[in-house]
């Protein structure tokens, strides 16, 4: 599809009207540092933005900088991050850190193509971290994004792919002030989710999450939070505290081993 300029005009205008009407703050818009939007942007991969802004005050308290992020220990940076959910992202971002420090002179890369070979980092997220980092003009698209596109220019269909939406984010992209537009379209997202039934359905890459209750995820969740309570913990004491299965505590802390966020020395877990 290939809007006209008066199409892309009528569009941007109603995007900046909404904003300069709805807009939502939050501190890591504000933030100047690179490596806080690059925390920020790790800690919203799949969370709800009204669990992150506390959880983002406490690690920048904790972690005010790359360098005390790369000099501190996993089981630092997890009890931290415990309760932010997908502990992974905590030691991906801990990972980037390290990688900054050692291999860019603490310097956050502003390419995209370089940021895609950091830990947990994938194409969109290299992306969004340039566009709000740095104010470049980069082309990503996440779940509000998708809900503005569906909902505006494909209304009525279903199944409808990334790629069809993605030449109409960049033909509409305001290229004089990416980091702002890509707020304003996240905000307008947000407030179609609330007002309409959710376009993001339509989406072909729709998916519902799963019960969080009973899941592998919170049992993952637990033995983490637990691990970050203690030094080091058997497997016995570890099925006690999570009292769940101890067939599946043993699958999870196997999973758990080798993704490296535990390890197992002897007969004691420990991050």
């Amino acid at each position: 599809m290939q809007l006209s300029d008066s199409a892309v005009s009528a569009f941007q205008n109603f995007i900046w009207d909404f904003y300069a009407r709805e807009g939502r703050q939050f501190a890591w818009r504000h933030a100047q540092d690179p490596y806080r939007i690059m925390v920020s942007e790790i800690m919203l991969q799949q969370t709800q933005t009204y669990r992150v802004e506390t959880k983002y005050e406490q690690f920048l308290a904790a972690f005010p900088d790359c360098e005390s992020l790369a000099q501190a220990t996993l089981r630092d940076v997890l009890s931290v991050w415990t309760g932010l959910g997908y502990n992974r992202r905590g030691m991906a971002l801990y990972n980037c850190a390290k990688k900054i420090m050692d291999e860019f002179g603490g310097n956050l890369p502003n390419n995209p193509e370089i940021l895609v070979t950091f830990p947990g980092i994938g194409k969109a997220t290299a992306a969004s971290i340039c566009a709000f980092a740095f104010n470049r003009p980069t082309v990503f698209i996440e779940t509000n994004i998708r809900a503005v596109f569906i909902h505006t220019f494909f209304p009525g269909q279903t199944e409808v792919h990334d790629k069809q939406l993605l030449p109409l984010i960049e033909q509409t992209l305001d290229v004089s002030n990416a980091r702002e537009w890509y707020y304003a379209l996240m905000d307008y997202g947000v407030y179609l989710k609330k007002s309409v039934p959710n376009p993001s359905r339509k989406s072909k890459h729709h998916t519902k999450q799963s019960r969080f209750e009973g899941s592998d995820r919170q049992i993952r969740g637990a033995i983490i939070r637990e691990l970050t309570r203690y030094p080091g913990m058997t497997y016995q004491e570890i099925v006690k505290a999570t009292e769940k299965e101890p067939e599946r505590v043993e699958r999870i802390l196997t999973e758990l081993c080798d993704e490296k966020l535990v390890q197992l020395v002897g007969n004691v877990f420990s991050i």
